[in-house]
């Protein structure tokens, strides 16, 4: 039965649908991999800022940069889009796992988003990127 309302239960089916828990190690293991995953997807995120703003002043801002459109293929463009395919899709996996309406993966996920975002990402990116981008459609 698929929940439609938060639940707070061991009993979870994330994903897949080989992928069920039925015990409390293996909820806490699902809840540790989500963690994980959304720790990462902060980490994919800063990396993919880091490919996009190396080689430009940091404060000048992005909007006042000069336009590059005649180098389409630099391995740089290549860099940042196969990571922003990676964190997209990383992204919408958190946000499918969430949709389970678990409380505890919910709360997981959320977790391990600040986690990620205290540790990797700092007030200047931030403000240098203009926008400040959240889980899912980044």
């Amino acid at each position: 039965m698929m929940h439609m309302t938060f639940y707070w239960s061991r009993q979870v089916t994330l994903l897949f649908s080989s992928w069920r828990t039925d015990s409390w190690p293996s909820y806490a293991l699902t809840l540790l991999a989500c963690v994980l995953a959304s720790v990462f997807y902060q980490y994919l995120e800063h990396v993919r800022y880091r490919v996009r703003r190396s080689g430009k002043p940091a404060g000048e801002p992005l909007l006042l940069q000069p336009n590059r459109a005649g180098r389409k293929w630099s391995a740089k463009k290549i860099a940042g889009g196969l990571l922003f395919g990676l964190s997209s899709g990383l992204g919408y996996l958190l946000m499918l796992a969430v949709m389970s309406f678990n409380g505890g993966v919910f709360l997981a996920i959320v977790l391990g988003l600040t986690i990620g975002f205290l540790w990797l990402r700092s007030e200047d990116e931030d403000e240098i990127a203009g926008v400040n981008s959240t889980c899912a459609c980044a």
